[in-house]
């Protein structure tokens, strides 16, 4: 891809806490419509790199950048950064005392001070889009996992960020309800938004990924496109981390 596509630049970033190193050096290059996919074991801090991509944590070392901006230091203007970079996190975060249209409404009118009726609509639009037209009154609580779920893929693309990060979002779903949300985010690729993703389901990224980045030990231990990932790893870490899963010759999850 040109350098002109790069829309994400992560470079040499060290988190720690105290003495105990999370990510050391790690740099890495996003570009605008590509899907990553960020796979390893518990522990070698796949989440801990989406959180600082996000602000969420900060960084000891090194440097990241946004479409050619450095945000990594904007302490005071993180909030505007966050606009800009979605994050759907496995726990949903939904306001429990808001109905899912006031969930979503919510940021582009308070944060980005868009026109309400406009916003409405984007909103229904989305909700539509995703299943969910007919839970837009609804409580948090009176949703399954899946439409909570749902409903916070929908909150943070009504922000119009420029990329998206998905932090296990399937984590904590019954198996049936797994389905429904990997759909939504397969949708999105489709339609190419830029999108990094934690995730354990190994069929979803092979068929979604268009780039895998194994970590181990805080530390990029591999890079591939995923057929070549999946079938004829590099690195004997992860070949480990692949034998403990199961695949089919060929993933049935399709895009």
């Amino acid at each position: 891809m040109e350098a002109i596509d790069k829309i994400l630049e992560i470079k040499h970033i060290k988190k720690s806490y105290d003495d105990v190193v999370i990510l050391e050096d790690i740099s890495l290059d996003i570009y605008k419509g590509e899907v990553v996919v960020l796979l390893g074991p518990s522990g070698c801090g796949k989440s801990t790199l989406l959180r600082c991509i996000n602000g969420l944590e900060n960084i000891q070392e090194g440097e990241i950048n946004l479409s050619g901006e450095r945000i990594s230091d904007q302490t005071k203007s993180m909030h505007l950064v966050r606009q800009k970079i979605g994050m759907v996190f496995q726990s949903y975060d939904l306001f429990p005392h808001m109905t899912v249209l006031e969930n979503i409404i919510l940021g582009p009118l308070k944060a980005q001070k868009r026109e309400k009726k406009a916003v409405m609509k984007e909103a229904d639009e989305l909700l539509n889009r995703v299943g969910l037209q007919d839970k837009r009154d609804a409580y948090p609580r009176q949703l399954s996992g899946g439409q909570k779920q749902r409903a916070a893929i929908v909150r943070a693309l009504c922000m119009h960020p420029e990329v998206m990060l998905f932090d296990e979002v399937t984590a904590a779903l019954d198996p049936e309800m797994v389905r429904e949300v990997l759909d939504v985010m397969l949708e999105l690729a489709r339609e190419g938004s830029t999108m990094v993703i934690v995730t354990h389901e190994m069929q979803f990224a092979r068929a979604i990924a268009d780039r895998v980045i194994f970590l181990d030990g805080g530390q990029i231990v591999e890079e591939s496109e995923p057929t070549a990932f999946f079938t004829s790893p590099k690195t004997e870490r992860a070949k480990q981390f692949l034998n403990l899963f199961e695949f089919d010759a060929v993933t049935t999850v399709q895009i």
